[in-house]
């Protein structure tokens, strides 16, 4: 029964435990930056349209409403600058992380294939690997890999944990390369709406795939730049002889968005307000967090978009936790997203405007 469970790597975040307990214990309680799951209210207009969505008693569809189609389709070229996007180019998707995990198996992927994702990365791209039993491996520059056997390239731009963020010149080259070399391309761009000191664009962009969607998909969520990380909401869009596949695997294994989610999608893709309004409170706890940050001696890097501020003091990550939870902060240690993370810690920005004001006024 655990052969499945023995092929995956501890779970990292049990390690924190007893830091998230030394932070709990200071006298103003704990300020939690270390998982970056949002704490500001859904909208309310999502919130309406799921209410309205509430009496739902047949099984929703895996590939969802017509609606819920369109409101993919339209705001993929209102926001990216995608173009001739049709349904078959759209898949939803129960949340990312589902989708992050289980692809490779769901590629059919297996002993001899070739998983490759960031040097610091989201832990989920190996755990895809290593349940579909195939080979991973890191990089810094994707063409440098050696395309023999390479059957999946995952791309994280805004990059979570660093907010890097990769320029339509460096999107081009990598997409032209893949393509060059018959790899297949995914392209994790769900913190794209919270670009701060850049602006990320899209492998959907024409000008970064040259008006086509061949070997590529994108991968966006709803859960930051719309506060649904408990909805579970999240979609693909790309090559359509990639994603009739996956739709077919998934209407096997019952992989459907339920059906009030798909409704208040269709409200929270037709609306850009509040969306607008929720970067301009992160970007206000970015700016507290940040200059708080470089007064009490950690140097950011990258950290140019997303949810997190990547910061260093150039000592072993987990003396950088220690130190922080005494204060009674807590953050994730910059080894969980690789060994190049280790002496960095990611700060989330995803705590109330008083929590962010109590960690500012314990490292100033």
């Amino acid at each position: 029964m655990s052969a499945v469970s023995d092929r995956l790597p501890a779970f990292p975040w049990d390690k924190l435990a007893p830091y998230k307990a030394t932070a709990a214990a200071h006298p103003d309680g704990i300020v939690d930056l270390s998982v970056g799951t949002p704490v500001d209210p859904v909208p309310e207009l999502i919130q309406k349209a799921l209410v309205a969505a509430a009496d739902s008693p047949g099984y929703p569809t895996v590939w969802g409403t017509p609606e819920l189609r369109d409101a993919i389709t339209g705001w993929l070229e209102r926001r990216l600058g995608a173009r001739e996007v049709t349904h078959r180019h759209v898949l939803p998707i129960v949340g990312s992380k589902e989708l992050v995990a289980w692809l490779p198996t769901q590629l059919g992927l297996g002993p001899g294939d070739r998983v490759a994702y960031p040097r610091l990365a989201y832990p989920t791209y190996e755990v895809g690997a290593r349940l579909a039993r195939a080979g991973y491996e890191v990089y810094d520059d994707p063409t440098e890999l050696d395309p023999a056997g390479l059957k999946l390239l995952w791309l994280n731009s805004p990059s979570n944990p660093t907010g890097q963020v990769l320029s339509k010149a460096e999107l081009t080259r990598i997409v032209a390369w893949a393509r060059e070399h018959g790899v297949l391309l995914f392209s994790d761009e769900c913190y794209l709406e919270l670009g701060w000191e850049a602006d990320p664009v899209s492998v959907l962009h024409p000008e970064v795939n040259g008006g086509s969607y061949d070997g590529i998909v994108a991968v966006h969520s709803l859960s930051k730049r719309s506060n649904l990380a408990g909805y579970r909401a999240a979609f693909l869009a790309g090559d359509p002889a990639v994603l009739a596949p996956l739709l077919e695997i998934r209407k096997h294994g019952g992989m459907m968005t339920s059906a009030p989610t798909q409704a208040a999608v269709v409200a929270a893709l037709g609306d850009d307000t509040h969306v607008r309004e929720q970067r301009e409170r992160y970007a206000a706890r970015r700016t507290a967090l940040r200059e708080a940050l470089l007064s009490h001696g950690f140097r950011i890097e990258h950290s140019e978009a997303s949810l997190y501020l990547w910061a260093t003091r150039d000592e072993p990550c987990w003396t950088t936790v220690a130190h922080l939870a005494d204060l009674g902060i807590l953050v994730a240690p910059g080894d969980f997203y690789g060994e190049a993370g280790e002496t960095f810690v990611r700060v989330a920005l995803t705590a109330t405007d008083e929590r962010v004001q109590a960690a500012v006024e314990r490292l100033t």
